[in-house]
């Protein structure tokens, strides 16, 4: 892979990494109710979502799912179902417990989080279909396959984790400078109406 290549690369996936999406509903959620290390937790999730994904389109299972339009239906149904319970779920807490018990809560094991965040990602079907079509634009076929994959894969995952965590942060110290004022319940409600609203689109999405 050249250098140009991979820096248009980089500019592009750093644009795609920064626009708004479950991904980044999912880890400013995280930050906002269990910190910024269960939200870093999360993050690992969503790579590892990535890391599918990258199998994905080098096994050639992407253009299998593109065109079995059972299979994509069944997936995008699966994952926005998701969004919606996630989304709903998360609402539905903030008039069910206390600012004093959200603070003394126990945070839930990070296992839970993290597969979690991988569900989310990893039953979008439009994102690995955007995959599929985005990496082959960046790489040329005339080198070797696998050492270009490498390298779009650790920048995929180096640049999602750098944007996630300023989310994650953002979020975070969002959330700290409006606790006690009674902000901090809407400010999750406006999550979980983003994943619920996300979910809802990707209901709508027919290919």
């Amino acid at each position: 892979m050249s250098v140009e290549m991979f820096l248009l690369y980089l500019g592009t996936w750093f644009l795609v990494a920064l626009t708004p999406g479950p991904a980044v509903m999912c880890t400013m959620s995280y930050a906002t109710r269990f910190g910024l290390h269960r939200a870093l937790v999360g993050i690992f999730g969503i790579q590892l979502g990535h890391f599918v994904f990258f199998a994905c389109v080098a096994g050639g299972l992407s253009a299998v799912l593109a065109k079995a339009g059972a299979a994509f239906t069944v997936l995008r149904l699966v994952g926005a179902l998701y969004l919606v319970y996630l989304g709903l779920r998360l609402v539905v807490s903030t008039f069910r417990r206390r600012e004093v018990e959200t603070a003394t809560a126990t945070p839930p094991a990070r296992a839970g989080l993290f597969l979690q965040a991988f569900a989310i990602q990893v039953t979008n079907p439009k994102a690995l279909l955007f995959m599929s079509a985005l990496l082959p634009q960046f790489i040329q076929t005339e080198r070797p396959l696998a050492p270009q994959i490498a390298i779009l894969l650790f920048t995929t995952i180096a640049v999602d984790v750098l944007v996630l965590s300023a989310y994650a942060w953002f979020a975070l110290h969002s959330a700290r400078s409006l606790r006690g004022s009674g902000l901090t319940k809407w400010l999750e409600r406006a999550f979980g109406a983003a994943m619920i609203l996300f979910g809802v689109r990707l209901l709508e999405t027919r290919r």
